[in-house]
């Protein structure tokens, strides 16, 4: 049975911006203050994980441990099956460190040609409390949202980030950069992710 959250402070274990306001604004309605693992000096950690929940986990194990606090993380992406799945976890390195993502959309978009342009966008959230001192790791909860699109060529809006402004969801007409965020949020794989959260962590708040 997943581990009720009951505090009022939470720390998003991001240092990207665009991550840190959409889970900020999922958390809004729960009265928990958050801080990102950026304003407390918190570094990322290195993201060896093979999976996205292996990725998430550790960053939010990391944050609770360093900061004392209840930490939320995100490790997200855009898997694509005509590339085999790529760029899948690697979908933040294939910006490169100047987090260029029209080079990273080019890219796909470029490797992609005229096959299939069925893609998926995944993210798994991971929810840590920090390590009692005689437990070996911290408690970690863990959901999984997708949401199924297709692939448009050129990008079309300038909200949201990443790889937002080439994904149409299915049955819809606009590109996550052209959505107004708040639709957004009633969508996409981190919405979903977050509303098994809620269902097993913030419920009754």
């Amino acid at each position: 049975m997943p581990r009720h959250f009951g505090g009022d402070r939470l720390v998003i274990a991001s240092h990207n911006p665009g991550k840190i306001e959409e889970i900020a604004a999922l958390l809004a309605p729960f009265a928990v203050a958050v801080v990102s693992a950026g304003s407390l000096g918190i570094p990322e950690p290195e993201e060896t994980g093979a999976t996205f929940e292996a990725n998430a986990a550790l960053k939010a194990r990391a944050a609770a441990e360093v900061s004392g606090l209840p930490a939320l993380a995100d490790d997200s992406g855009l898997v694509v099956p005509a590339l085999g799945g790529a760029p899948g976890i690697y979908s933040a390195r294939w910006a490169g460190a100047a987090k260029d993502f029209r080079g990273a959309m080019e890219r796909v978009n470029r490797e992609l040609g005229d096959r299939d342009r069925r893609a998926v966008f995944v993210a798994v959230l991971a929810l840590a409390w920090p390590d009692p001192p005689d437990a070996p790791h911290a408690h970690i909860e863990l959901f999984r949202g997708e949401v199924q699109g297709n692939l448009v060529w050129p990008p079309r809006g300038d909200r949201g980030f990443g790889y937002d402004p080439m994904f149409v969801p299915a049955g819809g007409a606009l590109t996550f950069g052209e959505m107004d965020p708040a639709e957004k949020h009633k969508i996409s794989h981190r919405a979903h992710a977050f509303a098994k959260l809620v269902e097993g962590c913030l419920q009754g708040r």
